[in-house]
């Protein structure tokens, strides 16, 4: 019996389903360069597939340690928002169940909006808990960007429904954190928690950006959240601050004619 190419085109590899073991070995079987095709798309998917999986043991290295040791619930935590002239600093906090894989997870920073909003979703609706935290213009202003960052760190922690046994951070350390912690230099590509939790920060503070491009129009702060891009610098000295602008930050200062800031303390409370 000839098989209908179409519709195993259809099955497996429009709609990805998995292939039995007989059909395989029909397609094999087949001369049709049709049928060649399908295998050599399957065979594809399966390679990516099994990279994956690698990429992501990879990524669980540091959670997949603690589990085994006990810690089940360990959290990841990151933040969004240090570079922007304006707005407020997002940071996310992340507890998964031991085990957990979404394939994709990634630096937020490596992902384009789309597939990071599909996975803002998943992972959500996946993790034990999740939670952000925010730190606003004015506390920015008022004690520097840095322990800002920490400050939204902190409270992304604190709003978690689950208290984490153990945290992971990307390159930062909290005080007085009354569990274990463990900083990771370039945390977000190497912990599958933190690379959650960028995610999520990521996708809250540019949907809060967008909203806000509305409040303030005129200077492109749906398309770029904020940054220090061209089109922004030029908004600035076309149509000055807002109060959603970090008076704190040099571009702005210069904007509003305010000399620089001398040095910040170098300790503050986070």
């Amino acid at each position: 019996m000839k098989l209908n190419l179409s519709e195993l085109n259809r099955r497996y590899v429009r709609e990805g389903r998995p292939l039995d073991k007989a059909t395989e070995d029909a397609l094999k079987a087949d001369p049709r360069a049709g049928a060649r095709a399908i295998l050599n798309v399957i065979e594809r998917r399966r390679f990516e597939n099994r990279a994956e999986g690698q990429r992501l043991r990879k990524l669980l290295r540091f959670e997949t340690e603690l589990w085994l040791a006990g810690t089940m619930r360990v959290a990841g935590v990151d933040e969004a928002g240090m570079s922007p002239l304006a707005g407020p600093v997002c940071a996310a906090a992340v507890i998964f169940a031991p085990g957990t894989r979404i394939p994709g997870v990634d630096d937020s920073k490596k992902l384009d909006p789309a597939t990071r909003a599909d996975l803002a979703v998943e992972i959500k609706a996946t993790a034990l808990a999740w939670s952000v935290g925010w730190a606003e213009v004015h506390e920015i202003d008022s004690i520097n960007i840095y322990w800002a960052g920490l400050l939204a760190m902190r409270r992304a922690l604190d709003g978690l429904a689950a208290k984490p046994d153990h945290v992971l951070i990307d390159a930062r350390k909290l005080k007085d954190l009354d569990v274990p912690q463990q900083a990771i230099i370039q945390g977000d590509c190497k912990s599958l928690t933190i690379a959650a939790a960028s995610i999520i920060a990521k996708t809250t503070r540019d949907k809060l950006m967008c909203e806000l491009d509305a409040e303030y129009p005129g200077y492109g702060l749906r398309f770029h959240k904020g940054y220090p891009v061209r089109d922004h610098i030029a908004a600035l000295n076309e149509l000055g601050a807002t109060p959603i602008h970090r008076r704190s930050f040099a571009a702005v200062r210069s904007v509003l004619g305010l000399p620089p800031l001398p040095p910040w303390p170098a300790q503050a409370s986070s």
